[in-house]
């Protein structure tokens, strides 16, 4: 039988490890003066966000003969731009501010990561068939994988409140600004998802259109 290998990770720009390695570095400092300040919570928060700046490196380790492993570099120097920017300065303006305008940011960019880089996963998943994704059924499958993970993190976000007492949906038994906080969360990431699809659609379109005009 023959020994199954982990796979090896593909040459990267220098200059990209540099970005992802400061970034980690960040969100470790980060981490770390929340745990002296306090705040535990911080500190966990960065851990986890340093793990989910390795996704695309355990992509590559762990993904086999899989698709997930063509899902190119690019995707993670995104999300790891993203997370290290919506912690260190996100977290730290709604924790030790009043300034609350930090999430039209967060979530209007995480809805358009999330619905391009999904479209892009689903056109990958499909290239080794005869008949190629059409960039736009790839970009509306796109959106909706994009709402759906902004619905999951309001799930996270109850689920935290509910069990550690946090308050991330900014609920309260006498007024509907939880309410209000949360329709917010998705009509922006909605507004980022909706965006996010017609950038790759027509980006995709152009692609396949110039790969084309090439053959010729």
């Amino acid at each position: 039988m023959k020994k199954k290998t982990l796979n090896p990770i593909p040459r990267m720009p220098k200059k990209t490890i540099g970005l992802w390695w400061a970034c980690r570095a960040a969100l470790l400092i980060w981490g770390i003066n929340g745990l002296f300040r306090g705040y535990t919570s911080e500190f966990l928060q960065g851990l986890f966000a340093i793990a989910f700046t390795h996704l695309w490196d355990m992509f590559q380790i762990l993904g086999g003969k899989s698709f997930i492993t063509r899902l190119p570099w690019q995707f993670q120097t995104h999300l790891t731009l993203f997370i290290t920017l919506g912690v260190c300065i996100g977290s730290t303006l709604n924790n030790r501010t009043d300034f609350t305008y930090s999430d039209v940011v967060t979530h209007f960019f995480a809805g358009f990561i999330s619905a391009g880089w999904s479209a892009r996963l689903l056109v990958i998943m499909q290239e080794k068939k005869k008949i190629p994704l059409a960039p736009s059924i790839a970009a509306m499958a796109g959106f909706g994988m994009g709402v759906a993970i902004l619905v999951g993190w309001e799930f996270y976000e109850f689920t935290m409140d509910k069990i550690y007492g946090f308050n991330l949906q900014v609920s309260s038994p006498f007024t509907n600004e939880g309410l209000i906080d949360t329709m917010w969360d998705f009509i922006l990431g909605a507004g980022g998802a909706l965006t996010g699809m017609f950038c790759f659609a027509f980006a995709d379109a152009k692609k396949r259109k110039k790969q084309a005009e090439s053959k010729n």
